[in-house]
């Protein structure tokens, strides 16, 4: 029971709903009620609109007032479903049309109609057709010295505001300009009218024509001058809730262009900056910075990128294509924020199904025909060769496949043997620099301690390490002979002559002569497990803030070009004083421009993918010159995702060449400051509202003079997996392994796409181990789709070495299954150092419906080689795509299923009746009991229509096979399990890799009629190593929103709440003269409304309330059950 302590207050007790107990034979509106089923709030809307006494209208305002009050807004909201504001307006109307108005009933009037017009989003229509807006406008002129009064006008006509419409029409009769002349400079005097008057200019402000006859007339000078004063001169702080509301009229006002640069032509960020600064000062004006900060980030002008051209500095004539260049921008929009097939964003709330969801049945179900001539599949027997292999000699090893040209040019001299059959666009080839005296110097001295090879340049590395022959001149052993004899060997399965061999033979648009020196030297996991990065609060703000010093202080910014892949004298050059040196053109590298903006601050601009304007994430490039302790912030300007793992923890990766000559070589986590936000880029030549974002991130440095690598995940280049491929192929026995290197098809580039074959070599020549072996179900493993997918490569590379390896799980494997793996699928695109493009500038994932031969070869022979193992009957048991992924934490698949994309697309059909096999979730299940960083509640099963032509979806579809999944790897680290907290390194994702292998063991039991005895060994049973991480109890989202705002065009000034506008009316009643506080009453939190009636404050002290209406009595404890 509700009570109000006061023994003449109206008590209620029970729900508006129980007054319809209650008759009435009271004439009402059609609109309220039917006759003779009149509630009783009905009756006292009714009573409302027909009182003619004055006693009557105040008395059932004040009892409306009551029953509102004591509730929660629901009540609020079944009055407006009665036609409670259609009541108010209308005696608004009827009151304020009498020949002399009375402002005894005006004043609560206008003050239960803020209230619930507030809540009613209809009540600006409803206001327009009962006539009450220009009415209310009249009243606030009439009364503009009634400070009461102005105040409760003002509300109403914030709340009718609400409607665009509405605030065009009042925009239309000179709203703006009554509304602006009553904000008035500096005052303590009716603060509370002030403020409402500068709520009611910022709601007028919502419409757009209102905000250009604003800025027409000069208002957003105006504004700054008044958002000036009041914060020069309220020393005490006072004021706050009116600076902050001047800062959303000026927001609102900067809504249009024309809003922006008026606001930066009459000093409106250099106001807004140091007044952000003073602000930050004081701890109790946080409130002001957030909203001057995405303000000054709103009206930052916009600028393109500093280049010639939006296109790739990179070029490929495409076969059958003209040899120029597309004219005009492409810039159609950027991509979808999805990184590949699997990338399916949460739906939007407001929608019960996903519009993007397959809902034909027969779609999903239907078998296309076959895209090419089923002849032309027999070019794919040579990819099968275990099936044509006799083995009459097993103890002779293994076949060498002819195509390792590495292996003769190890035998000579393959420093000097590297050729290039592709050429820049506009930029020549890096020659290599002589400094073959100076090394000889060097390289006759051996002091201890720390050897001179450690004080090289970046140009001695490249002139040295990746450039020069075996022997020098005068025939003395080279620096990289002695370091790879001191320090070499040192990194399992990587020998570096072998990958400089592997690397001389790859095929790059610009001719790389050089080598990065991590692919060379190679990389070794650090020992312990790197955390996710802390982010410091406010870091994002520091950084803007930051960037506009750059608009009010040009005069401290250097902007001086130091890299740029077009300029061939700003590659790597000494000229500049005090600067770092930055290079890119190697293998996978991607940097197309360096800027020094500051004596350590660089902007940092990445290259298109070839042949095409779009896709800037992935980057890879080398930096010398430092100094160190010193903290150096990197720009990286060109964004195009919304949002990235970057603002949850992520860091980029470095590689110092001093820490690995000193026995430390690592790629590691490093960064600190890290953000990822919207900045005020657009492209040189593309549209403006193309978005760009900026991920800045400081890092500093421990050696002076070092050489270092930074890349956005651990690099893994095509000459990496060569050679990773010929020792795999050395190491392995070939008494018990199958291991067979082809070549699938040569690239755009040039360059042959591998093929492996993995297996187990039958342990003899009798016709029963032979027909087991040729009968093994097929697993058809792909990776590195999209280039920028590094980390699809590690995962690959963990599960080759496991199959190779002597582990009798992985035995187990081999004599279980033919593994075919193709673990680059698009080598140029990788080589290039593009993100998601191969060499024709089209994303080959979205190639597989109708692959063209010439154009997206690897697709068009991979998919016909799957369908030539299914027209032979030996159809894919599992097919998996491995993938990275740059918005999620964790490991996931994603496959396919007919019944749970029907049931969540909202499909008409019945999906109890459709029959599927759920064998589709059993590599999941197991990968979630072994696999620690695997989340199985990230796994889904849709099919959608944006994803048709994904290899998932193709091979599901097109060649029936049930387990065709994507594998996603995070680029960051796990949310969950052992792993919670922590960063993904190369151990992790080839520990991955492994894991899905092992996860097949889960399918073995009715693949393998033969050779049972290793299959039954105890470490091979997954019972056994059961792995509870409890994803299955993670049912959250994937990442909350960012601590700071990622955008500057979101309104960070939401409308006001019901309750606080409450208060400020509540604080309007309770005066009795018309000098008001200087400050609103609000309670200590500044949200809670009363629940007492401050409509009429003269009533309350009666000792009763009777309102009659036909005899009907309405008095204290009449509603009382």
């Amino acid at each position: 029971m509700h009570s109000y302590g006061r023994q003449s207050n109206f008590t209620w007790n029970g729900t508006l709903r129980e007054l319809s107990n209650y008759s009435c034979s009271e004439r009402v509106r059609p609109s309220m009620a039917a006759p003779g089923s009149s509630s009783g709030l009905e009756v006292l809307l009714s009573t409302l609109q027909n009182a003619g006494d004055i006693e009557s209208t105040l008395s059932t305002l004040n009892v409306l007032d009551e029953l509102l009050s004591a509730g929660t807004d629901r009540r609020i909201l079944y009055m407006i479903s009665k036609g409670g504001s259609e009541a108010l307006l209308s005696a608004l109307v009827t009151t304020a049309r009498t020949f002399s108005p009375n402002f005894t009933i005006l004043l609560p009037l206008l003050h239960l109609l803020a209230k619930v017009g507030h809540r009613d989003r209809r009540i600006g229509m409803k206001a327009e057709k009962a006539e009450a807006v220009m009415l209310t406008l009249n009243l606030l002129k009439q009364n503009e010295r009634h400070s009461r009064m102005t105040a409760a006008c003002l509300w109403v006509i914030q709340v009718f505001c609400s409607s665009v419409t509405t605030a065009t029409l009042l925009g239309q009769n000179r709203g703006l300009d009554v509304i602006f002349r009553l904000i008035p400079p500096y005052t303590t005097r009716h603060t509370r009218t002030v403020k409402a008057a500068i709520d009611a200019f910022a709601a007028l402000l919502y419409s757009m024509a209102n905000v250009k006859t604003a800025v027409a007339k000069g208002y957003v000078s105006g504004l700054l001058r008044l958002y000036e004063d009041w914060h020069n001169k309220d020393t005490g702080h006072e004021a706050v809730p009116i600076r902050l509301a001047l800062l959303h009229c000026l927001q609102q006002a900067t809504h249009c262009r024309f809003g922006r640069d008026a606001l930066a032509a009459h000093g409106g960020m250099s106001l807004l900056y140091h007044s952000t600064q003073t602000c930050l000062a004081s701890k109790g004006l946080e409130s002001l910075v957030e909203p001057a900060v995405q303000l000054m980030r709103k009206c930052c002008p916009k600028c393109p990128l500093a280049l010639t051209s939006d296109r790739s500095v990179y070029t490929f004539v495409l076969p059958g294509r003209p040899t120029e260049t597309p004219p005009g921008p492409q810039h159609v929009g950027f991509e979808d924020d999805s990184d590949d097939d699997a990338e399916n964003e949460e739906a939007d709330c407001t929608k019960e199904y996903d519009d993007d969801l397959e809902s034909d049945v027969n779609k999903l179900r239907s078998r296309p025909e076959l895209d090419r001539p089923l002849e032309q599949l027999g070019q794919y027997v040579r990819l099968c060769p275990e099936l044509q292999h006799d083995f009459q000699d097993l103890d002779s090893g293994s076949e060498v496949d002819d195509s390792s040209d590495e292996e003769d040019l190890l035998k000579g001299d393959f420093w000097n043997d590297r050729r290039s059959t592709v050429t820049h666009r506009d930029s020549p080839s890096r020659s290599p620099v002589d400094h073959t005296a100076s090394t000889a110097e060097d390289g006759d001295r051996d002091v201890k301690g720390e050897p001179a090879e450690i004080h090289l340049q970046a140009r001695d590395l490249h002139s040295h390490f990746l450039s020069s022959s075996g022997l020098k001149p005068d025939g003395h052993p080279s620096m990289v002979d002695r370091l790879l004899e001191k320090h070499g060997a040192c990194i399992p399965h990587h020998e570096p002559r072998l990958y400089a061999a592997a690397a001389a033979l790859t095929k790059s648009i610009p001719g790389y002569s050089i080598l990065a020196f991590p692919d060379f030297w190679g990389h070794l996991p650090p020992q312990s497990k790197e955390p996710m990065a802390g982010r410091k609060p406010n870091v994002q703000r520091k950084k803007v803030l930051e960037d506009v010093q750059r608009l009010l202080s040009p005069e401290d910014i250097i902007n001086e070009v130091v890299f740029d892949l077009e300029d061939p004298s700003n590659q790597c050059s000494s000229d500049h004083s005090g600067s770092l040196s930055f290079f890119s053109q190697f293998e996978c590298g991607n940097l197309r421009k360096a800027v020094r903006i500051r004596s350590h601050e660089y902007d940092l601009i990445l290259n298109a993918d070839v042949n095409c304007s779009q896709h800037h994430q992935w980057f890879y490039f080398e930096v010398s010159g430092m100094a160190a302790d010193i903290p150096y912030r990197f720009n990286i300007i060109n964004c195009e995702k919304a949002n990235s793992q970057f603002n949850y923890g992520m860091q980029p990766v470095l590689y110092s060449v001093r820490e690995a000559l000193e026995g430390r070589p690592h790629w590691v986590r490093t960064g600190t400051e890290i953000c990822y936000y919207r900045n005020n880029y657009y492209p040189s030549q593309g549209w403006k509202i193309c978005s760009f974002y900026t991920l800045t991130f400081t890092v500093t440095f421990r050696h002076n003079q070092d050489v270092c690598y930074l890349a956005y995940h651990f690099p893994y280049t095509y000459s990496a997996l060569q050679s990773h491929l010929q020792g795999l192929q050395r190491s392995v026995d070939p008494d018990k392994v199958f291991f067979r290197l082809q070549s699938l098809c040569d690239t755009l580039g040039g360059n042959p796409c591998p093929l492996v074959t993995v297996t187990a070599v039958p342990s003899s020549k009798s016709w029963r181990d032979l027909h087991q072996m040729r009968n093994r179900p097929c697993v058809v493993l792909t990776a590195r789709v999209h280039p920028g997918e590094s980390n699809a490569s590690w995962v690959m590379k963990g599960t080759l070495e496991f199959l190779c390896s002597s582990d009798p799980r992985a035995e187990s494997l081999r004599e279980a299954y033919i593994f075919k793996i193709i673990p680059m699928l698009n080598p140029d695109g990788v080589i290039n150092g593009t993100h998601r493009c191969s060499l024709n500038g089209e994303d080959l994932n979205r190639q597989w419906l109708k692959p063209d031969s010439v154009l997206s070869p690897t697709i068009y022979h991979a998919k016909g080689f799957l369908y030539y193992l299914s027209s032979i009957g030996r159809t894919p048991l599992v097919f998996c795509d491995y993938h990275g992924h740059s918005r999620k934490k964790n490991v996931f698949l994603y496959g396919c299923s007919v019944k749970e994309t029907l049931w969540q697309s909202g499909s008409k059909v019945n999906t109890a009746t459709v029959k599927e096999d759920p064998g589709y979730r059993t590599i999941p299940k197991s990968l979630d009991r072994i696999a620690p960083a695997f989340s199985f509640n990230s796994c889904n099963y849709l099919v959608e229509k944006s994803r048709e032509a994904t290899a998932r979806v193709v091979v599901w579809r097109e060649m029936g096979v049930l387990r065709s999944y994507t594998m996603e790897s995070t680029y960051n680290g796990c949310d969950q399990g052992v792993l919670k907290g922590l960063q993904t390194g190369t151990r992790e994702l080839e520990e991955m890799g492994s894991k899905f292998c092992q996860s097949l063991l889960s399918l073995r039991r009715g693949t393998t009629p033969y050779k049972t005895r290793v299959m039954c060994h105890p470490a091979l049973e997954l019972d056994h190593i059961f792995l509870d991480h409890n994803s299955h109890n993670c049912f959250e989202d994937d990442e909350p929103p960012c601590v700071e705002e990622i955008e500057y065009l979101t309104d960070i000034f939401p409308k006001s709440k019901g309750n606080d506008l409450d208060t400020e009316v509540n604080g309007n009643t309770s005066s009795t003269d018309e000098e008001e506080e200087d400050e609103p009453e609000m309670n200590r939190n500044g949200r809670q409304h009363s629940l007492e009636s401050h409509l009429c404050p003269h009533l309350i002290g009666q000792e009763t309330l009777n309102i009659k209406r036909n005899g009907m009595s309405i008095s204290e404890g009449q509603y009382l059950s």
